[in-house]
C-alpha cells in the first residue's frame, strides 16, 4: 500500500509499504477513506526527528471501512462498518479508561518511556505505532476504540472525531472556572481567549461559542484564520498589530482579565527566538544527543503559556490543548500562586467525549461547520508539498485532508 512515511527533518514522502494485518484478536484493519494532516504532525515534521526512524508512517486523524477484524473486535464491528479512529490507542476496560482518562489506558502505556497511551504515527515515544496517512491501517484495541458512524454526510462531517474535535471539547471543559468541566454548559456567561488560530483553536472558539461563552477573544496573527474565527462570532486580536498582546487583553476586559485562557498553540510559540534556536540546535544534534536533551530539558518556546497565565483574571483558568514536550521548562510559580491561577492540560480523552459531541456532529444544520473546516482536500500523493503548505501557512490553508483513493 502507499503510505506518508517519515524520511528527515521536512521531508515525507509517498512510498510503498506492506499492508497490515490482523495481528491480535482486538484488532481491526480499515480501508482509510479520509485522513487528515494535524498541527501535531508538524512538529515531528520539524522538530522531534530524534524519536522517529526513516520509513515511520505518519498520521493519527483518520477514518474509513473495515476491511477485517479480529475474533474480539468482530463482538463489536463487522466488515463494512463506517469508523472513525481516535488518535489514542486505548483499552476501554482498565482503570484510567473507566475513569474517562483513555489519554491514560494501563493497558496501551509506553511504560519504556514513561508516557501515557499508545498514539498513532507519534514516535517511539508513545509506541511506533504505524499511522493513518496511508491506504490501510491496523487499528488495535478495536474491540473499543473506532466510533462507528452513518454512511450517510461527507467524511470531513465525521473525521475530525479522531482528535481535534474532541480535543477543542475537552479544552472547552478544562477551561471551566470553578468546578464547572463536567456541567453541559462549562464556560456559559464566561469570557474566554482562544490563542493560535489553527483547527484546533478554530473548534475551541466555535464550541465556547455552542457552549454559551458571553464573549470569545480569539489571538492569532494570520488574516484567513482571524477571519475565520470572526465568522464564527469572536473578536479577534491580530498579534502582528499590536505592542503587547496581554496589555490588550486586560484592556478588552476592563483590566481584570478573561475568564479563561485556552493556549491551542503549544510548543512552537512564535515570540520564543531562544527556545527556538534551541529546539533547531536539538534536532541537528545526534539522536543519542538529542533524545535525552529533549526529555529531560525544557525545549518548548512558552510565549504563548506566558501570554495566557499572565493575561487570565485572578482565580480564572488557563486551557492548555497546543502540545508541550520539554521536562523542565520554566513557569512562573510566583505569578501563578499569586494571581490563583487554576492550570488544566493533557492530552485529549477522545473516546470521554464522543457521546456528548456526536448530536452536534449528526446534526443537519452542521452547528459547527465540519463540512467546511478543511481548506483542501488533496490526494494522499500530494502530502509532502500539503506539510510544506500547512507549515506554512500558504495559500490560505487551515486544515489539509488526504485522500487515499484519489
Amino acid at each position: 500500500m502507499r503510505a506518508v512515511t517519515w524520511q528527515g527533518k521536512h521531508d515525507v514522502r509517498v512510498e510503498t509499504v506492506p499492508d497490515p494485518t490482523i495481528q491480535h484478536d482486538t484488532d481491526a484493519v480499515i480501508r482509510v477513506t479520509s485522513t487528515a494532516i494535524c498541527g501535531s504532525d508538524l512538529h515531528l515534521y520539524d522538530i522531534f526527528g530524534p524519536f522517529l526512524k526513516p520509513g515511520d508512517v505518519l498520521g493519527h486523524e483518520t477514518m474509513g471501512v473495515v476491511e477485517a477484524v479480529g475474533s474480539q473486535a468482530g463482538q463489536r464491528l463487522k466488515v463494512g462498518d463506517r469508523v472513525v479512529v481516535p488518535f489514542n490507542i486505548s483499552c476501554g476496560t482498565c482503570w484510567m479508561c473507566t475513569h474517562g482518562l483513555q489519554s491514560q489506558c494501563e493497558t496501551t502505556q509506553v511504560t519504556q518511556h514513561g508516557t501515557g497511551a499508545a498514539l498513532f504515527g507519534y514516535t517511539e515515544l508513545y509506541g511506533e505505532v504505524p499511522g493513518g496517512q496511508a491506504e490501510y491501517l491496523r487499528v488495535p484495541q478495536a474491540q473499543y476504540g473506532p466510533i462507528v458512524v452513518p454512511h450517510e454526510g461527507p467524511d470531513e462531517q465525521y473525521l475530525y472525531l479522531s482528535d481535534i474535535l474532541p480535543t477543542a471539547w475537552q479544552g472547552v471543559a478544562y477551561a471551566a472556572t470553578g468546578d464547572r468541566s463536567l456541567e453541559k454548559n462549562p464556560v456559559e456567561g464566561n469570557t474566554v481567549v482562544v490563542l493560535g488560530l489553527g483547527p484546533v483553536g478554530q473548534l475551541c472558539v466555535r464550541v465556547a461559542r455552542l457552549q454559551g461563552a458571553a464573549r470569545v477573544i480569539a489571538v492569532d496573527r494570520v488574516t484567513e484564520r482571524l477571519a475565520l474565527a470572526a465568522e464564527w462570532g469572536a473578536e479577534v486580536v491580530d498579534q502582528g498589530s499590536v505592542d503587547d498582546v496581554v496589555e490588550t487583553l486586560l484592556k478588552l476586559t476592563g483590566g481584570r482579565g478573561p475568564d479563561a485562557v485556552i493556549d491551542a498553540v503549544g510548543m512552537e510559540a512564535h515570540g520564543s527566538p531562544v527556545a527556538k534556536a534551541a529546539q533547531t540546535a536539538a534536532g541537528m544534534l545526534p539522536k543519542a544527543v538529542a533524545q535525552p536533551l529533549f526529555t529531560h530539558a525544557g525545549v518548548d518556546r512558552l510565549d504563548a503559556l506566558h501570554t495566557a497565565l499572565r493575561s487570565v483574571r485572578r482565580g480564572g483558568t488557563v486551557s492548555l490543548v497546543g502540545v508541550y514536550g520539554g521536562a523542565m521548562d520554566p513557569v512562573p510559580m510566583l505569578t501563578m500562586f499569586d494571581r490563583q491561577v487554576t492550570v488544566r492540560m493533557g492530552q485529549c480523552n477522545v473516546r470521554r467525549w464522543t457521546d456528548a459531541i456526536m448530536p452536534c456532529v449528526t446534526s443537519e444544520d452542521d452547528v459547527l461547520g465540519l463540512s467546511h473546516l478543511a481548506t483542501h482536500r488533496l490526494p494522499l500523493s500530494s502530502a509532502p508539498a500539503a506539510y510544506a503548505m500547512f507549515q506554512q501557512k500558504s495559500d490560505g490553508c487551515i486544515k489539509v485532508v488526504l485522500d487515499p483513493a484519489a
